[in-house]
């Protein structure tokens, strides 16, 4: 069973960008969906962004998307989020999230997942904190 590590959250103006790294402790990595969630102040935990295992596709929530890009570096285990443009709704504590391994090419190119039911491995979770 993998474990899954955030890091680089924290407290940043608004407009200003802030980048999540995930950590994962699992030789098949590179076989696994990976997500973005986060849970805002008495909110529901939501869907932010996914990524293929390969890399090659990748999904975003529209509250994010062009503001927010997924990323993996499959040869070192890490999970990234780059977020630009921030705002107060961004504050939330933010989850990784790994999805059962993938085995054909197809699903390796092409498998991005945005339900939090898909999902088996989560981490912790790590506080973004937009400011005004």
């Amino acid at each position: 069973q993998g474990r899954l590590v955030e890091s680089g959250g924290g407290l940043v103006q608004a407009g200003n960008s802030l980048t999540l790294s995930c950590k994962v402790s699992d030789r098949s990595f590179s076989s696994h969906p990976m997500g973005w969630f986060r849970q805002g102040p008495g909110k529901e935990r939501e869907f932010v962004a996914a990524i293929s295992p390969s890399g090659l596709r990748e999904i975003y929530s529209d509250s994010v998307k062009g503001r927010f890009t997924i990323s993996r570096e499959n040869i070192k285990n890490l999970l990234y989020l780059q977020m630009n443009n921030l705002n107060l709704e961004d504050t939330a504590v933010y989850f990784c999230a790994a999805s059962r391994s993938m085995t054909t090419i197809t699903e390796l190119r092409n498998t991005a997942r945005k339900a939090p039911s898909e999902y088996e491995y989560w981490g912790r979770g790590n506080q973004v904190t937009v400011s005004s």
